[in-house]
């Protein structure tokens, strides 16, 4: 439909600096929405508008795509999912590092690392359908796409998941995939560091593929390591693509450990073997930190490491191991066995392997968030804020509009997001208006909830989301597949 004279919009956000999330230099101009999504670009002095928003030279882009999350159960939990939209994210991608909601069978408590995402009373969905279902009665203030847990899938089928799977498991574990994908899945994730997944073989994982490849879906892993043998790690990644011919995305793309700072361009190099027609990328999140169960295969005394919680001594919580070790008269590793179950925070990242791998050409932006902790990493309420404002502004890693192409355009390309991602005309209005001379982090590893400064206002499908500091409950987000939208 053409929009002259006589047409009447919803939205018009006028004499703003669009970008349009294809890495694209900003051009001054208005964007006048309408239902779900952006109808006109241009000079929309003409229209008339129920809303009209000046901009003034503040920036407009798409909203931001967190592309790692373990935000499964969060969004049915706290659908107004403030720790995401108040940094400008409209959509999530869910099920990664192995682990998630659907399709899920719990007879026991959620397993490591399963229990990041909640408890076992959380785990109600047997298929995809039923987690999708859920969603769309629930609705939440960001859309979300999901992936199937390889992890979740072994829990489902097997007794004990520090083996690998016989014929039959694989075979239960290959129904359950593709039926997930048919029902809107949009791929597998593995997370084979950790202990419920690294007994598979690579031949488990293999197993999987012809089902990848028969629905053009997607292979994202956590790597079997992120330290010493991360190369030979890789090696094993992106042999799902040389195999099978699918896309392969490794998640948070980092040099672990103290023996592995400054490898970052080996880790790089990799990609480049893959050849120029390789389809293989990454995401990382902008911190020289990790977060997550606390791991023993981790302790060490090269880096600092905050314990977050703690199921044995919760009183123990928010405190560094070295701390909480001397009080006890043990060991790190002693104390950290004493301490389990618990969470972690792993200073264990070189800040130089950190730009490195967020200013390489083929990384998302991804915040591998943890809703759950008591005392999350604060890449929950953070990262993007801090990829335009701390690495974009104020180090000069990148121009800001590659920042903002690393967390829209490109995420959705290789996440097969239909209209999403660029501000054009049909697209969904998925989309950010911030001051870039004030966008930055507030969150800390003190104080890891504050919101970031510098949005203005956010829309999801073309509903305000975010608000002069305020989330505004439109539960707008959508139900996103390689299809499209699942309606309810």
């Amino acid at each position: 439909m053409e929009y002259g004279h006589s047409a009447v919009v919803d939205t018009v956000i006028y004499r703003a600096w669009v970008f349009d999330g294809l890495g694209n230099d900003p051009v001054h101009m208005d964007v006048a929405i309408k239902g779900e999504r952006i109808v006109a670009m241009g000079e929309l002095s003409h229209l008339q508008a129920n809303h009209k928003i000046m901009a003034d030279g503040l920036c407009l882009a798409p909203g931001f795509i967190d592309v790692h999350t373990h935000d499964d159960l969060e969004l049915l939990r706290n659908p107004i999912m403030a720790a995401k939209v108040s940094q400008g994210v409209t959509t999530v991608i869910i099920g990664n590092c192995g682990i998630s909601a659907a399709p899920a069978t719990l007879t026991a408590d959620a397993p490591d690392p399963m229990n990041l995402l909640g408890d076992k009373a959380e785990f109600n969905f047997m298929h995809m359908r039923d987690y999708i279902a859920a969603f769309n009665v629930k609705k939440a203030n960001v859309n979300v796409a999901a992936l199937v847990g390889h992890t979740t899938l072994r829990n489902n089928v097997m007794n004990n998941l520090a083996r690998a799977a016989t014929s039959d498991e694989i075979n239960a574990m290959q129904l359950q995939l593709n039926q997930a994908i048919s029902e809107g899945a949009l791929g597998l994730s593995t997370g084979l560091a950790y202990h419920n997944a690294k007994c598979a073989p690579e031949h488990e994982i293999h197993a999987f593929g012809e089902i990848l490849k028969k629905h053009n879906a997607l292979y994202t892993t956590h790597l079997r390591t992120e330290f010493d043998a991360v190369l030979e790690a890789m090696d094993e990644a992106f042999a799902m693509e040389t195999h099978f011919g699918i896309k392969v995305i490794i998640s948070h793309l980092k040099c672990a450990g103290k023996n592995n700072w400054g490898r970052a361009p080996e880790l790089l190099a990799k990609f480049a073997e893959q050849g120029q027609d390789s389809k293989c990328s990454c995401d990382a999140y902008p911190y020289a930190a990790s977060s997550s169960t606390l791991d023993l295969n981790q302790v060490t005394d090269d880096f600092d490491i905050f314990i977050t919680w703690s199921e044995s001594h919760p009183k123990m919580a928010e405190q560094l191991l070295a701390d909480i070790a001397k009080q006890w008269g043990l060991s790190l590793l002693d104390a950290a066995k004493k301490l389990q179950p618990a969470g972690a925070v792993y200073h264990g990242l070189n800040e130089g392997d950190v730009k490195t791998i967020l200013a390489f050409d083929k990384t998302m932006i991804g915040s591998d968030g943890l809703p759950c902790d008591p005392h999350p990493h604060p890449r929950l309420w953070g990262s993007f804020a801090r990829v335009l404002g701390h690495y974009s502004r104020e180090q000069g890693l990148f121009s800001l509009a590659t920042a903002i192409h690393k967390m829209t355009g490109l995420s959705a390309a290789n996440y097969r997001l239909h209209d999403r991602g660029a501000i054009k005309v049909g697209h969904f209005a998925d989309l950010v208006l911030f001051d870039a001379d004030k966008i930055i982090d507030n969150a800390t590893f003190v104080d890891p909830t504050l919101p970031a400064s510098g949005i203005h206002r956010v829309w999801t499908n073309g509903q305000t989301t975010f608000k002069d500091k305020q989330i505004l409950p439109a539960f707008s987000g959508k139900f996103l597949t390689s299809q499209g939208v699942i309606h309810d």
